[in-house]
């Protein structure tokens, strides 16, 4: 049996019934601190929202790379500083094994040309013969002027090429040079074919008879430190990838991939950087420290540039890195803008809700006192 409500009283009834439909949406939203929970609420924002809020976590993800892209870069960049110091006390060695007394060393080259059969081929020649010892003036020969061997003969013999060093005709009537010297021999000329010589430079094979103790032991102190240098470039690494080591990196700053950096390695081991270990008797030739020397500074100045390109590259990382935290933070911002709900006007509406609550109870009771009043009639 259905029961029979009045106007007044249903009235009163569904205003109550849609009050509390409010209160409860209203409370919901204070609860979850969202005005969008499900599609149902706002499939727009909701959808959205979710878009923002799903690119924001593939960032993050792709961050967590970034992060460690810098580090990667900066575990290089320490590298080259340590390596920096080790090549500088490399270079600090050589220098003293440089100034250290020499032991005693002999010195040998010899340059031989064609045999001169006779007289006949001493005239036929053409042109001129220069030769220059070390760093010192040209010392130039007009073969063309010559018509005997004797003649030839003499004018090398007359010749001042410096301490140790001769030119004569040898074995055959060959032009012969010799030196004791440890300086360079150079030759060069247009009567060079005629004599059966080619253009070139010489250095003197050096021979050591009693080694210097003190350049011994630098030597070894040298090739210590060219082995930690190679140890250290092998452990200048982070996660596995060492940029001084041969390995490369590439960072990527998008969810799609389409955005990203590749830093290119360097092999940075004694080696890589042109650094050869002294073996035998090295350091006993001032010769081979000064080619040491040159080849340290080369090294430095090849890890200054490096270091630079570190430098610019993790510059680049960086801003990518802050441009992400940032972007994160407005997709973020972007997304609860769609669903988070304004706590102080979701308390107002309660308060309100709350109110109209009770006036709605009160309401349906007086509507209910009116129904009751027909009672009277049969009092």
């Amino acid at each position: 049996m259905a029961v029979t409500l009045s106007a007044g009283v249903r009235a009163n009834l569904l205003s109550l019934q849609s009050t509390a439909d409010m209160m409860n949406s209203v409370q919901q939203k204070l609860s979850t601190g969202k005005k969008v929970n499900s599609a149902v609420d706002n499939p727009v924002n909701f959808f959205t929202a979710a878009g923002l809020q799903s690119r924001a976590g593939d960032l993050s993800t792709l961050l967590d790379s970034v992060s460690n892209a810098v580090q990667t870069i900066a575990a290089a960049d320490k590298g080259i500083s340590a390596i920096t110091k080790l090549i500088e006390s490399a270079k600090s060695t050589a220098k003293q094994a440089q100034t250290a007394a020499e032991g005693t060393i002999t010195y040998a080259a010899t340059i031989t040309g064609g045999a001169l059969a006779n007289d006949a081929a001493v005239a036929a020649l053409t042109g001129n013969l220069t030769i220059q010892v070390g760093s010192g003036a040209v010392v130039t020969v007009d073969t063309g002027a010559e018509t005997t061997l004797a003649g030839l003969t003499a004018t090398l013999g007359a010749l001042n090429l410096g301490t140790g060093i001769t030119a004569t005709l040898g074995v055959g009537n060959a032009l012969t040079i010799t030196s004791t010297s440890s300086e360079t021999i150079t030759i060069g000329g247009t009567g060079l074919a005629g004599l059966g010589l080619t253009a070139g430079t010489t250095t003197p094979t050096a021979t050591v008879v009693t080694p210097s103790a003190t350049r011994t032991s630098l030597q070894a102190d040298y090739n210590t430190l060219l082995t930690q240098i190679t140890q250290l470039a092998a452990d200048a690494s982070f996660n596995g990838v060492n940029l001084l080591n041969g390995d490369s990196l590439n960072v990527v700053f998008n969810e799609d991939g389409t955005s990203s950096l590749n830093i290119a390695g360097v092999t940075y081991s004694a080696t890589g950087l042109g650094l050869t270990a002294q073996s035998g008797n090295g350091f006993q030739v001032t010769a081979n420290i000064t080619a040491a020397i040159t080849a340290l500074d080369t090294a430095t100045a090849s890890l200054r540039t490096q270091a630079s390109a570190f430098g610019s590259k993790l510059s680049i990382v960086q801003a990518r890195q802050d441009f992400t935290k940032n972007l994160i933070n407005v997709l973020q911002v972007g997304a609860d803008n769609l669903t988070l709900a304004d706590t102080n006007e979701e308390g107002a509406n309660l308060l309100a809700l709350q109110t109209r609550q009770s006036l709605s109870t009160t309401s349906l009771s007086m509507a209910a006192q009116a129904d009751q009043n027909v009672l009277r009639l049969f009092g």
